[in-house]
């Protein structure tokens, strides 16, 4: 387990993401319109449409087509042609599909997106162990334990996406790199069984010895501390263009922060956490603890 890598990483070559197409096109658009002068109000009043629409249409949660392109690049006085057809192209890749959409109902499609291009992530998770370092047997049991009513079908389809993502752990280039927190009632918690927690820990020792994966726990003797509140995820890109983001898993919706002032209290909120955390060779140490209290009958 060593320390977190400088540097960026590019997406899984072949992996297409309309995601980050989307807030690419909504970053270069509220540039656009900030060198222009103009304020999203301005815009709403000058194009008959409303306010909250441009804003969406800037931070990526709203598709827009190519009209919307070209009318905006009128009102701004882009005259360079090649960046026209840049940011329409953006636009209709934002409307195709990702991979995962052809799992069915995927409620987290858009944060797959965003980790599929992600450089790094900052991982805080308080109760269970995180997908993208999940055993498929340990994923299999998370899923059946907390979907109520899920189906056979349904539970076979986020298995087989909870998978895929883990490839970009094992890129050949330019993996993914991950820095885990993780509370020790993670270790605890008994998901499956026994069994199936010796070898989800085991897992977990082998991916810690990898140089783009750092993992530290946070044992129950720390008391209170920054993450009490719950999981959260801080995702960073090697493009600059490219804000970071906080993103908040909840059961029925999720929450994705990306004002610098929050971005910013979530990075101090991680770096504490970090401090309060084992050493990642201290870590080791509890992982294996945990490995051998497993050992012996269920």
């Amino acid at each position: 387990m060593q320390g977190f890598p400088s540097g960026g990483a590019r997406p899984v070559s072949g992996t297409f993401n309309p995601t980050v197409s989307r807030r690419r096109l909504g970053s270069e658009l509220r540039r656009l319109r900030e060198i222009s002068g103009m304020t999203t109000q301005q815009v709403a009043e000058r194009l008959l449409i409303s306010q909250p629409k441009i804003s969406l249409l800037e931070n990526g949660r709203r598709l827009a087509k190519p009209r919307d392109v070209r009318d905006l690049c009128g009102l701004y006085g882009v005259k360079d042609q090649r960046r026209v057809d840049h940011l329409m192209q953006l636009s209709r890749e934002s409307g195709q599909q990702g991979w995962w959409n052809s799992y069915g109902d995927i409620p987290y499609g858009p944060y797959i997106g965003l980790e599929a291009e992600a450089a790094s992530i900052r991982l805080y998770e308080p109760l269970v162990i995180p997908g993208l370092l999940q055993t498929p047997a340990y994923a299999r049991a998370v899923i059946a334990g907390t979907i109520p009513h899920v189906t056979a079908e349904q539970a076979g389809a986020r298995l087989q996406v909870r998978l895929r993502r883990q490839d970009r752990l094992g890129a050949p280039r330019d993996p993914l790199r991950l820095w885990v927190v993780l509370d020790e009632s993670a270790l605890r918690r008994v998901v499956g069984s026994r069994e199936v927690m010796r070898e989800q820990l085991g897992h977990l020792t082998r991916l810690g010895a990898q140089p783009h994966i750092t993992m530290q726990v946070l044992p129950h003797g720390v008391g209170a501390h920054p993450g009490v509140s719950g999981q959260f995820s801080l995702l960073e890109f090697a493009d600059a263009a490219d804000m970071s983001v906080v993103y908040l898993e909840r059961f029925t919706s999720d929450v994705y922060l990306e004002k610098r002032s929050d971005v910013r209290l979530y990075r101090d909120m991680y770096a504490h956490l970090q401090a309060r955390a084992l050493s990642p060779d201290n870590t080791r140490h509890l992982i294996d603890e945990a490995v051998n209290s497993y050992a012996g009958p269920e």
